[in-house]
């Protein structure tokens, strides 16, 4: 929550990344997108991390809820840093890395739900969107 423009830049990153690896595989040239999960990092210091006061009333107590609960996690965080550079170091020297990885748990966890969720949503529409096809084979 309240991470909007956060995951608008990684997603940015994620479209530009998917998008530059095939005009550079030609080249010898192979990209990883490194996606993690929650570790035990400083960005959830107060050192690190600040937050901008409540300026709309109807947004106020869920700020300070969920404030309050990144501030507990800090420090509590699943994911390893010394182990997840260990996992990059292992895939980059891979001939073939792979495009995606979900580093921990719960990234792995959030690439199968949203999985799931693509499979959903295109099977929700898979004869309209079928549909609009110009021509027909038969």
């Amino acid at each position: 929550m309240f991470c909007t423009a956060y995951a608008a830049a990684k997603f940015g990153i994620e479209g530009w990344i998917e998008s530059l690896t095939p005009e550079i595989a030609p080249f010898g040239i192979r990209t990883m997108l490194v996606e993690p999960g929650f570790f035990r990092t400083e960005l959830l210091s107060t050192q690190s991390t600040t937050y901008a006061k409540p300026s709309i009333d109807d947004y106020a107590e869920r700020t300070r809820e969920t404030v309050t609960a990144w501030g507990g996690m800090n420090g509590k965080q699943g994911g390893d840093p010394a182990e997840l550079a260990n996992a990059i170091v292992q895939l980059a020297g891979l001939k073939e890395p792979p495009v995606r990885f979900a580093a921990g748990a719960d990234a792995m966890q959030t690439f199968e739900g949203k999985a799931k969720a693509l499979l959903v949503q295109a099977n929700a529409y898979r004869d309209l969107s079928s549909s609009t096809l110009a021509y027909s084979n038969g």
